[in-house]
């Protein structure tokens, strides 16, 4: 009896020094990563050169077309197993020429010029404009209680975020209905139009775009307008009636060819199993499009180069996946999975940077109802390793573009990063590269980094 007690004691330390041995080679491969990420990374030129020389890239436009042959110039340059090029359909929406809107009191004869930006998807006015009296409302169900009356007018959605939310992602979404929907809603009404105020979570004179979806409404002129435009005419509709003046020249074009860039590390052992990392190439045409999404997109890549850079061999398949057409269509997410899908491919995990270039804090973990629970309580015996850098690990959501792959049954990751700053700047033509902080951005690329290889090491 004595003998088996001291064999488990023995079998105890040897299982214990073994854990132990494999902590602290794993905390020096962190470290590693991390200083080459700071010394060596090559994020931030690359975005600079996305930014500075392409610029703004709606999915379908020339300058998209530009990323995509950049980016893929720079994969080729890492020595990867494989780059190439995915095709994917995608929405081609173009601006246009002119925006406007004006406002006048009809008492008073007050004028206000509001800063604009068409919604995207949305059509446009034509060149005449289009002239109406005009109706505020702060939630869609309180158009809906309007009803008809709206008919022939202009519906202004004046909804703000939630300044108490700590979250801005959580305040963005809560407001995000009046843009994505409203829209659709004032039309099924007999709207001329519609305005919405910008999700911005600052007081400012900056327009913020984004996606609108009609379903099977007629689609009506829809434009966002600055947060402080929306106060002040606001304002002015508290304190007599209001005629408005909108005009867009923007419009649908169709669905047109594109491609994902992707380039992979093939794994030494178990190469079936792949772990993806990606942001999306694609941005709205006011800026350069930097923290959305040049900088996901600049990380992601920066995963294979500094993986090339330690020396290690990855067991798994790792890959960079830039996705063409989140914003205003999800065409490259969606022929991401349906090509992976028809090949019978596994992700065992899928990462995704579309929170911007900030501080990293942490990552969010999800998956599949079967398996999501099981699979971030394994991932638990990582956090120590990461949390010396300021990462924690939280259950939450990942990214749209990574979304459709949900059904593999793999991990599906999201990079968690400082979100006070974002929705300043979100869908503006002030997300340029200039606001972009080289040291934040490397410590994302250097957190994905060692997630990446810790799955790669130890699996799920």
């Amino acid at each position: 009896m004595k003998k088996i007690a001291a064999l488990l004691v023995f079998l105890a330390f040897a299982v214990l020094g073994r854990a132990q041995k494999n902590t602290d080679e794993d905390a020096q491969m962190v470290r590693k990563i991390y200083d080459i990420a700071l010394t060596q990374g090559q994020a931030y030129p690359w975005l600079s050169h996305l930014c500075t020389q392409v610029g703004g890239r709606l999915s379908g436009s020339t300058n998209a077309a530009a990323a995509i042959a950049y980016t893929k110039n720079m994969l080729d340059t890492l020595g990867l197993d494989r780059v190439w090029l995915q095709p994917c359909m995608v929405t081609k929406w173009e601006r246009g020429p002119k925006e406007e809107v004006s406002a006048r009191g009809i008492r008073s004869g007050t004028a206000l010029s509001l800063p604009c930006l068409a919604l995207g998807n949305s059509e446009g006015s034509g060149p005449e404009g289009v002239t109406a009296d005009i109706i505020e409302v702060h939630t869609l169900e309180e158009l809906d209680a309007l009803g008809t009356q709206v008919r022939g007018k202009i519906v202004f959605f004046n909804r703000p975020l939630d300044q108490t939310r700590i979250n801005t992602g959580e305040a963005y979404g809560g407001a995000a209905d009046q843009r994505v929907n409203g829209p659709a809603r004032a039309s099924k009404y007999g709207a001329l139009g519609a305005i919405v105020r910008s999700l911005s979570s600052t007081l400012d004179d900056y327009p913020h775009t984004g996606v609108t979806i009609y379903d099977d409404q007629k689609p009506i002129p829809a434009i966002a307008i600055s947060t402080l435009a929306a106060d002040k005419l606001s304002q002015l509709i508290a304190k007599e009636p209001v005629r408005v003046y909108m005009r867009s020249e923007c419009g649908m074009r169709g669905q047109v060819l594109s491609y994902n860039v992707i380039g992979e590390i093939r794994g030494s052992e178990k190469p079936d199993e792949i772990i993806i990392v990606g942001g999306h190439l694609d941005s709205w045409d006011p800026g350069q499009g930097a923290h959305d999404d040049g900088t996901g997109c600049a990380q992601s890549m920066d995963v294979l180069s500094i993986i090339k850079k330690t020396g290690y061999q990855p067991k798994r398949t790792i890959r960079c996946v830039l996705f063409m057409n989140e914003e205003n269509g999800g065409g490259g997410g969606t022929a991401y999975a349906d090509s992976s899908n028809a090949q019978h491919e596994y992700h065992l995990a899928a990462i995704e940077s579309d929170g911007g270039g900030f501080t990293p804090r942490g990552f969010t973990f999800e998956g599949h109802k079967d398996v999501a629970s099981t699979n971030y309580a394994k991932m638990i015996a990582y956090q120590d390793l990461l949390e010396p850098y300021g990462i924690h690990f939280a259950r939450g959501g990942s990214g749209a573009d990574i979304a459709p792959l949900r059904n593999q049954k793999g991990l599906l990751v999201g990079l968690k990063v400082d979100p006070q700053r974002y929705f300043d700047i979100h869908h503006t033509s002030a997300d340029t590269f200039d606001k972009v902080n080289r040291r934040e951005l490397e410590l994302g690329a250097a957190a994905m980094t060692s997630l990446v290889c810790l799955l790669d090491k130890y699996g799920l």
